[in-house]
């Protein structure tokens, strides 16, 4: 008996995309009609969007039974949604792509490729970034280094959430009860083989960018603390360093003044010192407070994300769901 072909699942996160989105189904129905070897399913979850996305989201699945709807009750941002999009997906194997077409679908077939040559996670690597400014592509190219020397597990450098993943790596993500997600992080701790599929990334096809930069700050923040403990060790070298440069200010003044040349005021090395010693103080208390709120957010047990409406989906199937 002849096998089945297998499902890929492609899951399209989703938040005011109206003037993209009947290009971006247009795009991706031609990527699964040209690749007839696999089953497909694509996986929209609409991230409470206040445009008409959700209400064209319907009409393309009414037409196409391929084309599944997740519908949250509010904005949960981007990592949730991509989240809820994995818990739904039922394929073999699961590609998370953006829906404004800066990750090119055509790259998808290449990843299933790659996939089948037994790999269980392909992930894009940014080789050019059309249509951002050249302070974002700095930013992002120092972010990604800084986190990889920050954290605990190495991270592609230059690679975004557009990605392909086995079943075995869905099923190991959605055991993870992290709630400040950074998933190109969470995939990399998985392990298994992985390997860079090198592509050309396009200037957005319609809309405004969803990541302005303070939420790429949050992003970056949330990468960094998420896979990273250093900044807590920071705090007790940042203590001893501060220690010894006040004891050796404070004994070289001293040694001035019994020899008749103060170098400075009293009052004025003494402010300095102490507004020095407070920021460090403070510094240290935000760092570990942020530390301190994640294990509160965990502690309290909320679901991840509230789905409103699924649209071809029976249910998503999550311990972290409402």
């Amino acid at each position: 008996m002849t096998a089945p072909h297998p499902l890929v699942s492609i899951v399209i996160p989703c938040f005011n995309e109206q003037e993209v989105i009947t290009q971006t189904v247009a795009r991706l129905r031609a990527l699964c009609d040209g690749l007839p070897t696999c089953r497909w399913e694509l996986v929209f979850v609409d991230d409470g969007s206040r445009d008409r996305t959700r209400e064209m989201l319907r009409g393309f699945a009414s037409d196409d039974p391929r084309i599944k709807v997740v519908g949250f009750a509010r904005n949960f941002g981007h990592q949730i949604a991509a989240t809820a999009g994995i818990d739904a997906a039922r394929g073999d194997a699961v590609v998370l792509i953006d829906a404004d077409l800066q990750d090119p679908p055509e790259v998808v077939p290449e990843m299933v490729a790659r996939w089948r040559d037994g790999f269980d996670v392909v992930y894009g690597t940014r080789t050019d970034r059309e249509g951002e400014s050249a302070f974002k592509l700095q930013t992002a190219r120092a972010f990604y280094r800084l986190l990889n020397r920050l954290s605990e597990v190495p991270i592609p450098l230059d690679t975004g959430d557009f990605r392909l993943m086995s079943r075995r790596v869905v099923d190991v993500l959605r055991s993870m009860p992290e709630r400040e997600r950074f998933l190109r992080g969470m995939v990399s701790w998985v392990g298994f083989r992985q390997t860079a599929l090198p592509y050309r990334r396009a200037a957005r096809a319609a809309g405004e960018s969803k990541y302005p930069l303070r939420k790429m700050l949050r992003l970056a923040f949330d990468g960094i603390l998420a896979f990273s403990t250093r900044p807590l060790g920071a705090m007790l070298q940042w203590g001893i360093a501060l220690g010894v440069l006040g004891a050796a200010g404070v004994l070289a003044d001293g040694v001035s003044r019994m020899l008749g040349r103060p170098t400075t005021d009293a009052w004025t090395l003494i402010v300095a010192c102490t507004v020095t010693l407070a920021g460090v103080q403070l510094l240290s208390a935000g760092l570990l407070g942020q530390y301190i709120g994640r294990i509160y957010n965990a502690a309290k047990g909320r679901p991840l994300y509230v789905v409103d409406e699924r649209i071809g989906i029976a249910s998503v199937t999550s311990p972290q769901t409402a």
